[in-house]
């Protein structure tokens, strides 16, 4: 607790995090990772059939993943790291000390990945003739090199989910807290093996999508390219749904236990098997439209194209939610809580409370004079990594639909605090001391008069304008 807290109040610092983060992933996993080797077999097929139609449709499918993927992807990706950094220091610190050289291989690689796409890029005019094949084997490296990336950074994901034998460092080095022990977690092959597959699929289905704007409505080059597109979507099919399987079935029961609420929200769980349906059914679509783009090409509409491309974003974007929330109440699993304390800290923090460690807070007193400003400064420690006070996912809504029609009382809300982690097994236990956890519902009850005091002004004040 040596940083000041960064707190958003309006959408949350947790959105903040997803909405960079899933962005990152749609960009990346599709057009980074999945375009290239897909593009460089377009390319391939061009020089083998002799088609400067094909290699020109090829050139610009490349150059509208190269335009997306070196602007927002970059941007993302550097956001990732910078919001985060932002909103849980403790978490990044700690995946920096496990997986120090990990990452500097990842970035290492990532230079030679961006020098390889411009490369790949800006030699595609001047490289013909008997330069082409070099050029295609350029696209090879590129896809090696692309696919590298993310098999790194799978790593570190599945790290975070399922911890495996990898123990804390304490005083002394061992294998089991060596960062190769924390790599080859559980949970590193089958989700790479499910989003190997996911990712050719995604740049398939990109491609189907940016084909028709293009090539000539009726032509013999649209009709192949759906063919051939519709031919590498179904052929991915399959392994992206085993890998999906594998990669579910290796999850701890404690977190697959939390997918109604990640997938419908606490307000709509009793929906969980509906949205099931329709996720399926969606994957039932794309099939489809796959299968009319390899049988029947001429008569692929292009809002299909569109539509199985925004049905395949929401999918991933769908995935991405539900694998970050289910990890809770951890960020890294059996080590640091989503709040940004260490499991093993709870006891000294529990006896001693969090304010005595928090180096940027504006009080440490929590006896009744001092309260809600101690209680403020709880709050942000504690909660404001998922929660607001009045804007999305605001502890203010939850209270009022936990205690609706008030008054609140201090002892509710506290009592409630101490007990939330069993009542929600997704929320970590509050971390202080009996006095910090009444000071943080002081501060929530002083939050909840001054909003009713608002709601009341307000209404006031369409009364008064209503009467004259």
């Amino acid at each position: 607790m040596d940083f000041p807290v960064f707190h958003l109040d309006f959408i949350g610092n947790r959105l903040l995090v997803a909405i960079t983060a899933i962005t990152h992933v749609v960009i990346n996993h599709p057009m980074a990772v999945g375009a290239v080797p897909l593009v460089t077999f377009l390319e391939w097929r061009a020089h083998r059939r002799g088609d400067p139609a094909l290699d020109q449709l090829a050139y610009r499918l490349t150059f509208v993943f190269f335009i997306i993927t070196t602007s927002v992807g970059a941007l993302t990706g550097v956001g990732i790291w910078f919001t985060a950094a932002l909103v849980n220091p403790e978490a990044i610190g700690s995946l920096l000390r496990v997986f120090f050289w990990a990452w500097f291989l990842e970035w290492f690689v990532f230079v030679i990945e961006v020098a390889l796409i411009l490369f790949y890029f800006l030699t595609w005019k001047t490289w013909r003739n008997e330069r082409k094949m070099a050029h295609i084997r350029t696209g090879l490296f590129l896809s090696i090199f692309s696919w590298f990336t993310m098999a790194i950074i799978t790593g570190i994901l599945g790290f975070m989910m399922n911890s495996g034998d990898w123990v804390p460092f304490i005083r002394e080095w061992s294998p089991r807290s060596g960062m190769l022990t924390a790599f080859f977690n559980p949970l590193y092959a089958p989700q790479l093996v499910f989003r190997t597959p996911l990712a050719l699929l995604g740049a398939g289905l990109f491609f189907l999508f940016l084909v028709p704007f293009f090539t000539a409505k009726g032509s013999g080059l649209r009709a192949w390219s759906a063919r051939t597109l519709g031919i590498w979507i179904l052929l991915w099919l399959p392994p992206t749904a085993a890998g999906a399987l594998w990669y579910w079935r290796r999850i701890p029961e404690f977190m697959t236990a939390h997918a109604p609420v990640a997938l419908a929200t606490q307000n709509y769980t009793s929906w969980y098997g509906t949205i099931l349906q329709v996720l399926l059914a969606a994957v039932l679509v794309i099939a489809l439209i796959a299968s009319l783009a390899a049988l029947l090409p001429q008569r692929l509409p292009r809002a299909a194209t569109v539509f199985a491309f925004v049905l395949s974003v929401a999918l991933l974007g769908t995935f991405e939610r539900v694998r970050e929330f289910i990890r809770k109440p951890f960020v890294i699993e059996d080590y640091l809580y989503a709040n940004g304390f260490r499991l093993d800290h709870y006891p000294l923090y529990a006896e001693k409370g969090v304010l005595p460690y928090a180096t940027f807070v504006s009080s440490r007193n929590v006896e009744a004079a001092g309260q809600v400003e101690a209680g403020r400064d709880i709050f942000l420690l504690t909660c404001s990594r998922c929660h607001t006070v009045n804007g999305i996912n605001s502890v203010n809504a939850k209270f009022s639909d936990l205690f609706p029609g008030g008054p609140w009382q201090q002892e509710q809300i506290s009592a409630y605090i101490g007990n939330m982690h069993n009542i929600r097994p997704f929320m970590p236990p509050f971390p202080g001391t009996p006095a910090e956890r009444d000071a943080l519902a002081a501060f929530i009850l002083s939050e909840q008069e001054g909003q009713r005091r608002y709601e009341g002004a307000q209404s006031a004040g369409v009364k008064s304008v209503s009467e004259r």
